[in-house]
């Protein structure tokens, strides 16, 4: 079984990001950072079954919290995709200033798009494994479409997500989206990629994973997520992504580091 460890670091506007890592009880293969979804946070269930998942394995993993969720400084309203894709650098920072220089990029949903961004930013990064990623990040704008007009007229709007949650969407924010285009960092990411989706997904469709993989060149792989949903809030659907990306990244992973 894996530990964890409360850890904590300076994201790209200065605030203290809040972290755990997943550390593996025995032998260490190698080590990796998560990146959540949209709002999800260090510990929704995809981030801390997939991450503790890997570390049973011997992956460690350093999961965190996105500026202003769950226990990071900092206000949520004022980030962005720009923002995400930093942090994501500065936690792989964070670990190779700890001794433990990060092999494999994980990303889930909006995070699978951050990390796409970010892994040309870490040249000790050997790997980068996707699941149910967007191959455009504005696509994340759906969730706010009925507030769009209001947000770019008076600079921002108060949005409420699945589940209730009530967040709030800025100008910049949107701006941001419109100006992320993953095309070139997933065509020169020079690095294996593994692309995971459900043909299910009904929060972000299949059809960004098919672009995903067109669009990245070789080593490059596809694993269908069959019977699981956005979430992987399923019995068993995180331990499983998480069981298939450590047998692939074997080969790339630097044990002992």
């Amino acid at each position: 079984m894996s530990r964890s460890e409360k850890v904590s670091f300076e994201g790209s506007t200065g605030e203290l990001l809040s972290g755990i890592i997943d550390v593996p009880e025995g032998t260490v293969r190698g080590w990796g950072v998560f990146s959540h979804g949209f709002t999800l946070g260090k510990d929704s269930p995809s981030a801390s079954r997939m991450c503790k998942a890997l570390a049973d394995t011997g992956i460690g993993m350093l999961r965190f919290d996105n500026l202003g969720l769950g226990e990071s400084a900092g206000e949520w309203a004022s980030g962005s995709f720009s923002h995400k894709v930093a942090d994501t650098v500065k936690a792989a920072e964070f670990m190779r200033g700890q001794g433990k220089a990060i092999s494999l990029l994980v990303g889930h949903s909006f995070g699978g798009a951050a990390v796409l961004s970010a892994a040309r930013q870490i040249p000790e990064l050997d790997a980068v494994a996707t699941v149910g990623a967007p191959f455009s990040p504005k696509h994340v704008a759906h969730v706010f479409d009925a507030a769009l007009d209001k947000i770019l007229s008076e600079g921002s709007a108060q949005v409420i997500l699945g589940g209730g949650k009530r967040v709030e969407i800025r100008k910049h924010f949107v701006e941001d989206l419109e100006n992320a285009d993953l095309t070139d960092c997933i065509r020169q990411l020079h690095k294996p990629l593994m692309v995971m989706h459900s043909p299910t997904d009904n929060t972000v469709g299949i059809e960004n994973a098919s672009t995903i993989f067109q669009t990245a060149r070789h080593p490059r792989n596809f694993v269908s997520l069959e019977g699981s949903d956005h979430l992987l809030t399923g019995k068993g659907q995180a331990a499983r992504a998480a069981r298939i990306i450590s047998a692939w990244a074997e080969q790339y992973l630097d044990a002992g580091q």
